[in-house]
This record gives C-alpha cells, sequence and structure tokens, in this order.
C-alpha cells in the first residue's frame, strides 16, 4: 500500500503548488489565529485556486464557532475537515463534510476507545502533545504508543522531517504522513526542496 503525504500549514499558493507537483496528496490550510501558519479566508482561496486537479484540501479547526467554520466552508472549497482541539465527536458530524480528529499522544491514551467514539471519521491523526501548543510543534511522540490495529486509518503527524520519514513509513505503517514544521524554512513558509526530499524519502520507504 502507497502511504498518503499530507503537508500542513501553507500560507503562500506557489509553496502548496510546488507540493502538489511533487506528488503531495492533500495540503492543509490552518484556521487557527493563534498559529503562525493561520490563514485568512482570502488566503485561502488564492492557495486552493492556484492547485492542480487532484490534490485534497484540508481545513485544521481548533475549538472553533461553528459560524466561523461554516463561514469558511461556504467560501473556500474544502474536502475534509481535521478537528484540533477538543471537539466532541457530535460537534465534528454537524457539517455533513468528512473530518479526521487529531489526537496529542501521551502515556495511556486509549486510542482504540477514542477510535470507537469518532467512528464515523476518515481518519485519526496522531501528533504529539505539547502543553499550550495544538500542533506544530515540530516534537515527535513515541511511536510504540500507536496500537498495531486501529478501526480508523491512522495518519502519523508530529516532529516528522526528512531524515525520519522513510522511519516512519516502515515501523508504523501509517496510511499516512503529516508534516509542518518540518519542511519549512520558516513558520509557514514551506522549503522546496525538503517538501521534496521528504516525498522522496516516503516512496523509498514503501519499497
Amino acid at each position: 500500500m502507497r502511504t498518503r503525504v499530507k503537508i500542513c500549514g501553507f500560507t503562500k499558493a506557489e509553496d502548496a503548488v510546488a507540493a502538489a507537483y511533487f506528488g503531495v496528496d492533500a495540503i492543509g490550510l490552518v484556521f487557527y489565529p493563534p498559529s503562525p501558519r493561520n490563514v485568512s479566508i482570502e488566503q485561502a482561496i488564492n492557495i486552493v485556486e492556484a492547485l492542480p486537479a487532484f490534490v485534497s484540501v484540508v481545513a485544521l479547526f481548533v475549538d472553533e464557532k461553528e459560524s466561523q467554520i461554516r463561514d469558511v466552508l461556504s467560501k473556500v472549497s474544502i474536502d475534509c475537515i481535521q478537528f484540533h482541539g477538543n471537539e466532541t465527536a457530535k460537534t465534528c458530524r454537524v457539517y455533513n463534510k468528512p473530518y479526521m480528529k487529531a489526537i496529542r499522544m501521551k502515556e495511556g491514551m486509549d486510542v482504540a476507545n477514542i477510535a470507537a467514539q469518532y467512528d464515523d471519521a476518515s481518519a485519526l491523526l496522531l501528533d504529539a502533545y505539547h502543553p499550550g501548543i495544538k500542533g506544530g510543534s515540530g516534537s515527535q511522540f513515541d511511536w510504540d504508543l500507536i496500537p498495531d490495529n486501529c478501526s480508523l486509518p491512522v495518519i502519523l503527524a508530529g516532529g516528522l522531517q526528512v531524515n525520519n520519514a522513510r522511519q516512519a513509513v516502515q515501523k508504523v505503517k501509517p496510511y499516512a504522513l503529516d508534516v509542518s514544521s518540518g519542511v519549512e524554512s520558516a513558520k509557514g513558509i514551506k522549503d522546496v526542496a525538503k517538501m521534496a526530499a521528504f516525498i522522496q524519502e516516503i516512496k523509498e520507504g514503501d519499497r
């Protein structure tokens, strides 16, 4: 099975287009004002309109108001929602849109139970736990915390970069890898060479 690739936190259309041509499966747009990768609706529209065909667009929200999420969905062509806060399964379902639920991993986390709660999710995104930071910390968690059999597809995030992407594919065997800070030259600015190398390492890991 081919490991899919999502690169998150785009703020510039040209970076997203470059990722598309390197073979990324999905791009992530962050709608979370405290994040240095936060984009306005206008920025998001410009990025999405620049993309070629066959690239999915994921909108990331963190405990956002329903009205704000619906405003984004009404104006930006979004394929999937990523809920990165403390949203309940009921909250995630009200938009009638494919969604993934992010889990910040730490000792004692019952991934199987969480997967059962969000049983209609498209995937569980497993990220590093960091107090006060909701993703994009660049920290890696202990991959041994991931159960061998999860009822939902697993997207691995947290501390991924070029030098551990292949290992992540071979050890965890996730449905997809999700990277943000690991392929940046600055927060929100993607490094073209790093994106190309990251995707190539995943292809090598799949062989």
